[in-house]
């Protein structure tokens, strides 16, 4: 049998690492030695003089074939230190990767060190025994990679098996992060998958029973499920309900959380009007106004008229109709806050509406409560589709009708007002849309307004995508359940980052400049090892938070055809390249 070459060819570096192998298991297989050269041996010239005097040692010489091999270590005279501790049975399931890659490092370091005699090269210093068991058994991050507070987090990850997720679990084990893995079966197949130091958890996304246990403990989620097949029932079980059942069990945990210490959670959104009876509707002022008035127009206009009522199918029923040029109706009511709540805690409203599908005026009045006259108006436009659905307004977006008056400071705000206009009307959006309109009349159905709390980092990451890589046949399926997905995400009051990468490549990542965007343009493709990184990186990224963006590989577009204005960088000393991409992009989309 031909041996095969040494990784490492100088002789005394293989000397020194494998001679405990060789003189305590005779009978393991022989690995790839070098022999040891006699210019290493400082007495090799009293050795030729005396040739003719002793025979040279069989020991000193290795060869190259597994029988003698054998016998040469059979002929050791003495085994080495007994002294030294039996060795430690791992195996490979058991070791950090981190850590057993750092602990070869100092093993080469030291070796390096000694044969060539120039000084230690690195300033890791070798550790005892019990030191390395301790290094390589996960007891905790001990690499550069480590994220601080990575250590206190614990990060659920449903789709731990997919594509993305088999990367995305060991990039937060490497990372520092404690990592519980969601999946339907813990079948031995699915458990060869993941590291050993996962934590599994069985359930299923689709039914809402099995995901409160798969929840507790965790401090983020990242989403990187999708339905296996273009069934609708399975689009609708994994990437929409899935995504709402599953923030639904979130916030429920942390509502937990709350009253255990006797408060009230901070991913929690506040309620600040809830109509379910006429006794909601108390305090609610319907007004009636123009910006200008033209006398002459007046005449032969039939005017304006609205209400707001309770009607009999139990809904709280803002309509009217505005045939006066200039005109406008107002909904308003003065904000009555909980005991110890300020809207300076929290970023922006949220409100659950249904409807004929117009367009709307928001407007906040802030100003100290005492004396309204000096109050300031700000306003922000939202718009609603035919059918129900859910606002949401940032703070951020609203506007200072005097161009001259500071930016809003939730902390003043009192009063909160719903214009229709009918000025800037479109038809309405959705299903059962007529083909003739009177934009000039509306109907609004409201249900409930909630202020969304505020927050640094990003609660929940969803991966879903841009739709490229999927048939042309199932892609408007596809994505009108992705898209549903998202909007169950941004209505949940968590902190949401979704990812929408381009179509997906099996490769290493970080070895091209990624391209950042929104609007539904990119079409290039990305690893799935870049993706995973994104998603670690936006769980402590601010600038991440509430952001929806598409990302690809860069690349060069035709000319007079260019899309998008590159935004992203390549990684600098830090490896921060997130931050720079995304502060240009627009948030809450």
């Amino acid at each position: 049998m031909t041996p095969t070459t040494a990784i490492f060819n100088t002789p005394k570096l293989v000397k020194l690492h494998w001679s405990s192998s060789i003189s305590h298991s005779p009978t393991q297989p022989s690995f790839p030695i070098r022999a040891t050269s006699q210019s290493s041996n400082p007495n090799s010239n009293d050795d030729n003089n005396n040739k003719n005097k002793k025979k040279p040692r069989k020991t000193n010489k290795v060869s190259h074939t597994t029988k003698q091999l054998t016998k040469t270590v059979e002929k050791q005279p003495q085994p080495l230190s007994t002294a030294a501790s039996p060795p430690v049975s791992l195996s490979l399931d058991d070791v950090n990767p981190v850590g057993l890659g750092r602990k070869s490092r100092q093993l080469f370091d030291e070796v390096w060190r000694k044969f060539s005699g120039l000084g230690q090269l690195s300033r890791t210093s070798r550790a005892d025994d019990s030191e390395m068991d301790a290094l390589l058994i996960r007891e905790g991050p001990m690499c550069e990679f480590v994220i601080p507070g990575a250590q206190n987090t614990t990060v659920l990850v449903v789709g731990a098996t997919s594509r993305i997720g088999r990367v995305l679990v060991r990039k937060l084990m490497l990372r520092g992060y404690t990592v519980k893995a969601l999946v339907r079966k813990a079948d031995e197949e699915v458990v060869n998958m993941l590291p050993r130091s996962v934590e599994i958890s069985v359930g299923d996304v689709g039914d809402p029973a099995t995901l409160a246990a798969a929840v507790e403990g965790c401090n983020k989620i990242i989403y990187c499920a999708t339905a296996r097949s273009s069934i609708t029932a399975d689009l609708v079980r994994v990437d929409h309900q899935g995504v709402r059942n599953l923030t639904k069990a979130f916030q429920d945990y942390n509502n937990k959380l709350a009253q255990l210490r006797a408060g009230k959670s901070s991913k929690s959104k506040l309620l600040l009007a809830k109509f379910k009876s006429e006794e909601s509707l108390d305090g609610w002022q319907v007004r009636l106004g123009t910006y200008f008035e033209d006398v002459l127009a007046s005449k032969f206009e039939a005017g304006m008229d609205a209400k707001f009522e309770f009607t009999e199918t139990g809904q709280a029923l803002f309509s009217g109709y505005v045939f006066t040029r200039g005109g406008y109706v107002d909904l308003s009511k003065k904000i009555s806050l909980p005991l110890g709540s300020t809207l300076d805690r929290y970023e922006g409203l949220v409100l659950s509406v249904g409807g004929n599908g117009r367009s709307y005026v928001a407007i906040l009045e802030a100003g100290p409560s005492a004396d309204t006259t000096q109050s300031k108006l700000y306003f922000a436009r939202f718009s609603t589709k035919v059918g129900f659905c859910r606002v949401r307004i940032p703070f951020s977006s609203f506007r200072p009708v005097k161009p001259d008056d500071p930016p809003l400071d939730p902390f003043l705000v009192h009063t909160l007002t719903i214009r229709f206009e009918p000025r800037r009307q479109r038809p309405g959006e959705g299903a059962a849309v007529a083909v003739q309109q009177d934009l000039r009349s509306f109907k609004l159905i409201l249900e409930y307004i909630k202020a969304l709390p505020t927050g640094q980092e990003t609660d929940f990451v969803l991966v879903s995508c841009t739709g490229s890589a999927v048939e042309p046949s199932r892609r408007e399926q596809v994505l009108k359940t992705k898209r549903a997905g998202e909007d169950s995400l941004r209505r949940s009051g968590l902190g949401y980052t979704i990812i929408r990468p381009g179509p997906l490549k099996e490769e290493p990542g970080g070895q091209r400049a990624l391209v950042f965007d929104q609007g539904n343009r990119i079409t290039q493709e990305i690893s799935c090892a870049d993706v995973a990184d994104i998603c670690v990186k936006a769980l402590h990224d601010s600038t991440a938070r509430n952001k929806s963006f598409d990302v690809c590989y860069e690349y060069v577009a035709e000319q007079g055809r260019e899309l998008y204005e590159l935004v992203a960088h390549l990684p600098d000393k830090a490896n921060n390249y997130l931050a720079p991409a995304l502060s240009v992009l627009e948030k809450n989309t």
